[in-house]
Order: C-alpha cells, then sequence, then structure tokens
C-alpha cells in the first residue's frame, strides 16, 4: 500500500489526466500539494518506480499506468452521487409505463453515452421464459424479406431471410402461416426444436419448395432464438478522444466494434460492476470497460460503457448503477 502522500499525489496525476488528457508536471503539483517541489519530485519517482505513473515521449510530465488506474479504481476513488440533472433524464425513462424494459435499458444507456461521450453497450438475451407473440413478414424483393419476431413480454427483433431459387409468392405465405401458427406461443428457447421436428415435416409435405424455404426461415428464426442481441450508442464519442487522432488507431477501433467476439468481451453475468483498464479488457488497450449484469422479468444481458483509460470511473459507476437499480425495481 502506499502512504497518505503517495495516494494524494497519484490522485492528483489520475484525476487531473482525467480532465486534460495532458501529462502531469511535478510543478503544477507543487501547487496543489503542502510540501516542496523536492518532495513531490522523490516521491513521484517512487510512483514510477512501482509502475503506477510512467513517462511519455511528448513530455517530460507523468501520466498513469494501466496499474496505477487500477490502484486509484481500487483504493482511492470515491463513489460519486449523481448530480440532480443526470438523475432526472434517467428518472423519466425509467418512469415512463409506455416503454417496455428492453426500450427503457436502451434508451437509458443511449442518454448515459449522451452525458459522458463514451459508448454505451446493451447486450440482451431473452431468458427461456419469453415466448413467441407474434411473427410478421416483410417482403423486400421476390428472394428477400425480413422477419420480425415480438415476444410477450414486448421484445422486438428482425432478421434477415434470404430465400435461394424461385418460390411462388404463395409459398411463401403458406410457409409463413405453417410457421406463426406453430412458434406463436412458443418459449424461445424451444423454437428450433420446434421448427426441426413439427415445422419441418409440414413443409415437406404441403411446400413443393420446401428444402429453400424452411432453410431460409430455419437460419432466421433459429438465429434469433439463440444469439443475443447487442445494441451500441455513441460509437464515435470515442473518436472524438484525443487517444485515437492516430488514423490507424482509430479504424482499428472501429473494427473491433464491428467484430463477431465484440459479445464475448462485453458479456458478464457478473452481478457487481466491474471495472476493466487498458490491458484488462480484450478489446482494446487504449480504453476500459465498466460493465455489470442484469435480470428481470425474464429479460437478461449485460450494460457496459467503454470509453478511454482516462475515464470518469466515478461518475460512470454511478451511471450504471443507477440503471441497474431501477431494472431491478
Amino acid at each position: 500500500m502506499l502512504t497518505r502522500r503517495q495516494e494524494e499525489l497519484l490522485k492528483l496525476i489520475v484525476e487531473n489526466y482525467i480532465k486534460t488528457a495532458t501529462p502531469v508536471s511535478s510543478k503544477a503539483l507543487c501547487k496543489k500539494m503542502k510540501c516542496s517541489s523536492a518532495t513531490v519530485r522523490n516521491e513521484m519517482a517512487t510512483l514510477e518506480g512501482l509502475s503506477l505513473i510512467q513517462k511519455t515521449h511528448i513530455s517530460s510530465g507523468r501520466v498513469p499506468s494501466d496499474k496505477g488506474y487500477r490502484y486509484y479504481v481500487d483504493n482511492i476513488m470515491v463513489p460519486k452521487e449523481l448530480n440532480g440533472e443526470d438523475m432526472l433524464k434517467l428518472k423519466q425513462i425509467f418512469s415512463n409505463n409506455a416503454l417496455v424494459l428492453s426500450d427503457a435499458i436502451t434508451k437509458s444507456m443511449e442518454i448515459v453515452s449522451e452525458l459522458t461521450h463514451y459508448t454505451a453497450v446493451v447486450l440482451g438475451h431473452s431468458s427461456g421464459d419469453n415466448k413467441i407473440a407474434k411473427v410478421e413478414v416483410v417482403p423486400i424483393d421476390d428472394n428477400k424479406m425480413i422477419a420480425i419476431v415480438i415476444t410477450d413480454k414486448g421484445h422486438v427483433e428482425n432478421r434477415n431471410v434470404v430465400i435461394d431459387g424461385n418460390v411462388s409468392k404463395a409459398e411463401v405465405k403458406q410457409t409463413i402461416d405453417i410457421i406463426s401458427k406453430l412458434i406463436v406461443g412458443v418459449p424461445i428457447d424451444e423454437v428450433s426444436q420446434v421448427l426441426e421436428f413439427e415445422v419441418k415435416p409440414i413443409i415437406n409435405r404441403y411446400v413443393k419448395e420446401h428444402e429453400a424455404l424452411y432453410n431460409a426461415f430455419y437460419n432466421a428464426f433459429s438465429d434469433f432464438a439463440s444469439k443475443p442481441h447487442i445494441k451500441m450508442s455513441g460509437t464515435n464519442n470515442l473518436l472524438m478522444e484525443p487517444e485515437f487522432d492516430d488514423v490507424s488507431k482509430m479504424r482499428n477501433l472501429l473494427n473491433k466494434f464491428e467484430d463477431k467476439d465484440l459479445i464475448k468481451s462485453i458479456k458478464t453475468d457478473d452481478d457487481e460492476i466491474k471495472v476493466y483498464i487498458g490491458s484488462e479488457n480484450s478489446i482494446d488497450d487504449d480504453v476500459s470497460i465498466i460493465k455489470t449484469s442484469f435480470y428481470k422479468d425474464g429479460e437478461e444481458g449485460t450494460i457496459a460503457l467503454i470509453g478511454p483509460k482516462r475515464m470518469e470511473y466515478g461518475r460512470a459507476e454511478a451511471l450504471l448503477n443507477y440503471i441497474k437499480e431501477n431494472i431491478g425495481r
């Protein structure tokens, strides 16, 4: 553990860098601490020796290391209370009875993204007690359409359906009618089984181009049933941060956001709010992730904020905690 003065010094370095994105000099720290410049330099040397701060190539000042941020979050940071404006905006979302839970979560995280300028993520997965309430299909052209599924909890999901081969509109309608009749009322985690053992035999019997139609709709509906959905807000926010002025870094981060493994990097079953700093996360060494899981009335998933390593951890945690508490009510 650090001494009280060393912790005070590290706190000043971290919080000053969070605000300014500028390396912190010993001269600037001397103005805020009641000790000599020699003492400040000696204590900074100790912090650097412990790998809690580091020197940059472009300045004589120091910046926090990943280890320094971790020490700050675990031992120094004081949890922040939301100000009235932040709380009011979020409270309006959760007091709106016209919104189903999944929409309230998404909208509240969009607001958090606007307030913090971080990227907000909602990773959701309807649990098995969600049932299919309605199925609709919107044609795009002869071989493409959008399948829309609505659950009894009000969750809406859509998938593209692409049919290989020539099929008539009548065959498409007949297939949709069969699927809708048999999967409405079925729990989500049983949809694939119903499609395979109940829907497929009937389509084989009554629909001429049964194979092409069945494969197209099976892929769409089983994908909905098995895969979590992800919604991101403020994906461009991080690109405005000085850490991503470099074009290659910017491009690399955008590619990470589009990577199919992003869900694995975000998903958590942990009920506590956890912070993953820089190299501790698998998305990018220049970002931090704050995330937690949620569960209510059959809706389960993860809410997360992705920001630069110099993010306002206390405020970000407070915002996520407020949303998590309101989900649970």
